[in-house]
């Protein structure tokens, strides 16, 4: 600093006076510094948080490539495998390379909806044989949207091209598209019909595989209020074999509850939807009418009516003495 005493001279001014100011202003740089590198930080955190395009969607283009990677998705499935199989002879196929029966050995679960069209084919009825041999559940339905394969609910493979073009699909990974294509699956599977092959070799519809006399007496008991245990005296069956037989019903309409199981017996007929005429080939339970459908009792407990929308004001249950 400059002398007060001799103008012109200078001497040594105290450190804290001279370069406190030097030192506030680096400080307060260093700081917009530290900013702006957390700024920085924080951005590149949120972006490495949201996966790529590319991790979510895969593109695969050729027929080798995309049989390939269909054998590596069906490979590495862990518990389950659910397909959609058309009858148009696309590149992602229903069985490749000998992928189910390497999956199904491992105790993979299988669930495959193929479209009617495939049972007309010369191969068809040969590779659901051996489906059906692995205990692979088959179902079967008019026509599927499109082909698709979901391994474990966390990867799927859908075709990507046209007719013509150069075989390729899309293998999806967890993301929203997936569990759209899982609710697609879900939803197709609920509508298709169990399948199984008779003696000739022949698929065999809903008449072949729908309930019995028994079933249809279990169900009208049931509807009619019973519980499990007095529709097994009333009919001299064992309780488990009516509840096997319930159990077997949920399975073919492909629902989860005994409401559910109610509402759809409705809806096919097995519960007559007008008048005192039941279900062809069936004769209605004498004395048993009720407003359709009833709620089906839960094991040992009694049962509350519940009618669905826009059901007639009566129906009466279907049944075979």
């Amino acid at each position: 600093a400059q002398s007060s005493a001799r103008p012109g001279r200078w001497v040594a001014a105290p450190p804290g006076v001279a370069l406190g100011a030097l030192l506030t202003r680096q400080r307060q740089e260093l700081e917009q510094a530290e900013l702006a590198s957390a700024l920085l930080a924080e951005e590149y955190r949120a972006e490495a948080s949201e996966p790529a395009v590319h991790d979510l969607v895969e593109v695969v283009t050729g027929a080798a490539a995309v049989a390939r990677r269909l054998h590596q998705v069906r490979l590495g499935a862990a518990s389950e495998v659910c397909a959609l199989v058309t009858g148009k002879p696309v590149a992602v196929t229903g069985t490749e390379e000998g992928s189910e029966e390497r999956a199904a050995s491992r105790g993979v679960v299988h669930r495959v909806v193929v479209e009617r069209e495939v049972l007309s084919l010369p191969s068809g009825i040969l590779e659901l044989s051996a489906a059906l041999g692995r205990d692979e559940r088959c179902r079967v339905v008019d026509r599927v949207p499109t082909k698709l394969v979901i391994a474990d609910g966390t990867t799927a493979m859908v075709p990507l091209t046209g007719r013509g073009a150069e075989p390729a699909a899309l293998v999806v990974h967890a993301s929203g598209l997936l569990e759209s294509l899982t609710g697609l699956f879900e939803a197709v599977w609920r509508e298709a019909l169990p399948l199984r092959l008779g003696a000739g070799g022949c698929g065999v519809r809903e008449e072949g595989v729908g309930p019995d006399a028994t079933d249809l007496e279990i169900l009208s008991l049931l509807l009619a209020g019973l519980t499990d245990a007095s529709v097994a005296k009333q009919l001299e069956l064992g309780l488990r074999t009516v509840q096997r037989r319930v159990k077997g019903l949920m399975e073919l309409t492909g629902v989860s509850t005994r409401l559910q199981l109610g509402w759809h017996a409705y809806e096919r007929g097995w519960v007559a939807r007008s008048g005192p005429q039941a279900v062809t080939g069936t004769t209605a339970t004498p004395g048993t009418t009720a407003t359709a459908p009833r709620t089906l009792a839960a094991p040992g407990a009694a049962v509350t009516p519940s009618a669905p929308p826009a059901a007639p004001p009566s129906a009466q249950v279907a049944g075979v003495r």
